[in-house]
């Protein structure tokens, strides 16, 4: 019972650190402004960096991946389990998108999403950022870009034979399709706007 209770308050504690918006801190900081009030209202790296400047996209996102990367490890030191191992991930990637600082708001978990499964299952999130990074700079969608790394996650963690963490991946593929549903709706309309486009353009992107 000891036990069962410690694990219930380490992923309490992984979901107060997922929960961290750093997004907000970065852009109130570096530029004064809450950028869920422009751009896309949400404060991901990718609306970071529109609002205030690449660089701080960067450290945002960076920022972002170790709430997933560095749970994931200390929670390795603890445990070899595969379900404790999945559900310290989900802890965190949950808090970062429906944060508790932020009403329940908060990022669309791609960078969290990198950061988990680097510690847990690097060769497919290798190959899934491959393929992310090459649709982002073919087409100028991030949005494209972060939807093909989350769907194809699941298909190489069972080529790499990782049957572990596939119900892990599966999981995050519906949490960041979810997310990102106001995207694929300007995808299949054309509406969407590339990375290419002006801040102007970009605004409700």
């Amino acid at each position: 019972m000891e036990r069962f209770i410690a694990q219930i308050g380490w992923l309490i504690l992984v979901y107060i650190i997922g929960s961290l918006p750093f997004g907000l801190l970065v852009a109130r900081m570096a530029k004064g402004i809450d950028p869920r009030l422009s751009g896309s209202n949400n404060t991901g790296a990718t609306n970071v960096a529109r609002t205030c400047g690449t660089r701080y996209g960067v450290l945002t996102f960076a920022l972002d991946m170790l709430k997933g990367l560095l749970p994931v490890l200390f929670a390795m030191g603890i445990s070899t389990s595969p379900v404790f191992l999945s559900l310290t991930a989900l802890a965190a990637l949950i808090g970062h998108m429906y944060s508790v600082f932020l009403n329940r708001k908060g990022g669309k978990g791609v960078a969290t999403t990198i950061g988990i499964f680097a510690a847990l299952t690097p060769a497919p999130l290798f190959w899934a950022l491959i393929l992310c990074l090459i649709l982002i700079w073919t087409t100028g969608y991030i949005s494209l870009g972060s939807l093909t790394l989350a769907g194809s996650l699941p298909i190489f963690v069972i080529v790499f034979l990782d049957w572990p963490y596939l119900v892990l991946s599966l999981l995050v593929m519906l949490l960041i399709y979810g997310k990102h549903r106001e995207n694929i709706v300007r995808l299949a309309r054309g509406e969407e706007k590339t990375w290419r486009s002006s801040p102007a353009e970009t605004e409700h992107a």
